[in-house]
């Protein structure tokens, strides 16, 4: 649905009209971009905005992956399945409930200011969807077609999160930016925010920028053909994405709080782009008179925009082009059909693409026992630098009502580096609602590692300590390094974006990249390592930029601060266009500066499959929290070996403790 800008090697099928092209890198190594496509009279058609395209993209994507399958491949994987679907009619004869995540991508505003939209609009778009795909009467999904279908297909909020902790499907995140390119998106917004994609379809409404007219796209589902990559899109950008303003839909703004702009404020924009990834093409099928694989759609010969009526189909003088279809450009209240064909294929789908079929069994939508006082308790992103010249900022937690009374009073501990507060919260919370806090911190506090605790809710003991007990790096103070450290640079194969500085408080550089830049490579080039000598009491701020905007995440590049004996102080990799953190040198005491405890390592780091630990019985036991500082993972060692395989990529925390020696803690990051 619009020009994109450029980005790296982004495994997603998205319904956005792009053309690619080959950019010129140092070094001549070549980075893939796209470009719209769409003339200036085509963009007047659709009011300004573009709405969707494929068949370039898959041509990027079959270049960059030659096991990526090809729209002739699936199409033959699908069509036998789909044959034999219509024979055993019991595979098709349930409905299905997808459990959705939506993540509401923003900048820091108040709930129903900008992209941080309002519950109910969220809500709105699931309702829409169901009215859809359920062809559900008195709704405008309703339609009196003989070839109209009602899909079996429906959605629901989930209820569960990834921690086994209730939700109601609402992920709200300030990433600290106010517009997100589509670059930007896939290697970063998607990897830091995504739910597991077997068990939720994950649902972003963004902020767009300025210059892009896009109004959304999706990622095609995989198959199992042999021979090809099993997965056709990678794991953690898997989903559909939306611009916030054609988000839900204006037909259920009882209370005038929604940002939706007309002409696409029906909810629309995700019900067509959701066919996609469930497998649905446009009705056009990205050619003059092609195909959608759908006999009942009659053939167009294009796309159609706004609700023209009576154009005759391409090859039968006696059918009229389905405008109204949910797969073509139309205004969003032309829409109103899927096809008997279509949801053939939709089910036959579900029923067979890998990550379809897991997701069709998810039952995060199935509630759990919910509890009078449950709190839940996340840390904020810090959107501004530390100052160097202060020596702490209050951090900022968003504390959630999960329970079924209103809440009406907190009480929350946290610690930082051995310093233990307590903070009294009091108000008036409706369940599901939250609240943004900033923490009193001591000033003599600096960054580190932080655990917050809720202790109780409405003078009672919390009812669920799952979700109100984190552990998460305080990063609203500079972090503690000793005088002598190892500054690692792990570059991904596209150096020449990347440029770093290391300044002290009186903003002189006293570290840095090679003036004439890095280069690219065909590969991830060799891992960078200096030694830095800082001045005691002294604050730095290094700061790593991309000038692409896709930061050096996505294939496999991070960064560290460690002692001369190994002990981590610092590690990073996930940005987009720059990042900058704070460091205070001091001696540091051997605690801090000694290499692991009682000899433990993990390797590798970054990390694909198996996490191999030395030195630790089968009788240790080992934690693994997220980002967020949720406990994602725990057991014990076996072997030497923790299987990681299933973790979201990302950053992470693992704790591994065995009864009589220190507890080792370390950062991994997952890839």
């Amino acid at each position: 649905m619009q020009k994109s800008k450029s980005f790296k090697a982004v495994l997603l099928l998205s319904s956005m009209c792009i053309t690619l092209v080959n950019a010129q890198n140092k070094n001549d190594k070549k980075k893939a971009e796209f470009v719209s496509t769409k003339s200036p009279s085509e963009l007047v058609n659709s009011h300004g905005f573009e709405r969707c395209s494929t068949e370039e993209y898959e041509k990027y994507l079959q270049e960059k992956n030659p096991k990526r399958m090809t729209k002739e491949q699936f199409e033959s994987w699908l069509a036998p399945l789909i044959k034999n679907a219509k024979v055993e009619k019991s595979q098709n004869g349930n409905i299905i409930t997808i459990p959705v995540v939506v993540h509401v991508i923003h900048n820091g505003q108040n709930v129903g200011v900008g992209p941080n939209i309002v519950d109910e609009q969220v809500m709105s778009q699931i309702t829409v969807m169901n009215n859809d795909y359920r062809r559900l009467a008195s709704t405008p999904g309703f339609n009196s077609n003989p070839v109209g279908a009602d899909t079996q297909i429906q959605f629901a909020l989930a209820k569960v999160d990834p921690n086994g902790n209730p939700t109601n499907g609402i992920d709200r995140v300030n990433l600290c930016q106010a517009s997100w390119s589509q670059a930007q998106i896939e290697t970063f917004v998607k990897p830091e925010t995504i739910w597991d994609p077997t068990q939720y379809m994950n649902m972003w409404s963004v902020n767009f920028p300025n210059t892009s007219s896009i109004l959304g796209y999706a990622q095609f589902p995989d198959s199992n053909l042999p021979g090809l990559d099993p997965i056709g899109g990678e794991a953690y950008t898997d989903g559909v994405v939306a611009r916030y303003s054609t988000f839900g839909s204006s037909d259920y703004d009882t209370n005038n709080t929604f940002n939706l702009d007309a002409p696409y404020d029906k909810g629309r924009t995700m019900t067509h782009e959701v066919g996609h990834f469930l497998g649905l093409r446009h009705i056009w099928g990205d050619d003059t008179c092609g195909t959608d694989y759908c006999d009942d759609t009659p053939t167009a010969h294009h796309e159609n925009y706004n609700c023209p009526q009576g154009i005759v189909s391409c090859n039968d003088l006696s059918l009229y082009e389905m405008v109204q279809n949910y797969m073509d450009y139309t205004d969003d209240t032309c829409m109103n059909i899927f096809t008997i064909n279509q949801k053939d294929r939709l089910r036959t789908v579900m029923d067979n693409s890998p990550r379809r079929i897991e997701l069709k069994t998810s039952t995060k939508d199935v509630a759990i026992a919910l509890f009078p006082n449950d709190a839940e308790v996340k840390l904020e992103r810090e959107c501004t630098t530390v100052n160097c010249s202060s020596t702490t900022q209050n951090p900022k937690i968003s504390l959630y009502n999960r329970g079924t009374s209103p809440m009406t009073s907190a009480v929350i501990t946290y610690t930082v580096n051995g310093n233990t507060q307590t903070y009294n919260w009091s108000g008036n919370l409706a369940p599901n609602k939250y609240v943004v806090i900033s923490l009193p911190i001591s000033a003599t506090a600096l960054g580190g590692r932080m655990n917050i605790n809720v202790t109780s809710v409405n003078g009672v003991a919390d009812q669920r300590t799952s979700n109100s007990n984190i552990i998460v790096n305080y990063l609203g103070a500079p972090t503690r390094v000793d005088l002598n450290v190892v500054f690692k640079l792990q570059l991904d194969p596209y150096g020449s974006e990347t440029s770093w500085t290391l300044k002290n408080s009186a903003g002189t550089t006293v570290y840095s990249s090679p003036a004439g830049g890095y280069g690219n490579s065909a590969g991830l080039p060799a891992l960078i390592t200096q030694n830095w000598t800082l001045n005691p009491n002294e604050c730095y701020t290094f700061t790593i930029n991309d000038t692409y905007g896709d930061g050096i995440y996505q294939f496999g590049g991070n960064y560290s601060i460690t002692s001369q004996s190994g002990a981590i102080l610092l590690t990073g990799s996930h940005y987009s266009t720059t990042q900058s953190r704070t460091l205070k040198a001091q001696v540091l005491a051997t605690n801090d500066v000694t290499g692991p405890a009682n000899g433990i390592q993990i390797y590798p780091n970054p990390v694909s499959d198996i996490l191999n630990v030395t030195k630790v019985s089968d009788k240790t036991s080992y934690k693994i929290y997220s980002a967020a500082g949720q406990l994602v993972r725990q057991g014990n060692i076996n072997s030497g070996k923790i299987n990681v395989s299933e973790l979201i990529k990302g950053g992470y925390v693992i704790t591994i403790e065995e009864k009589g020696k220190d507890v080792f803690t370390s950062k991994f990051i997952k890839k």
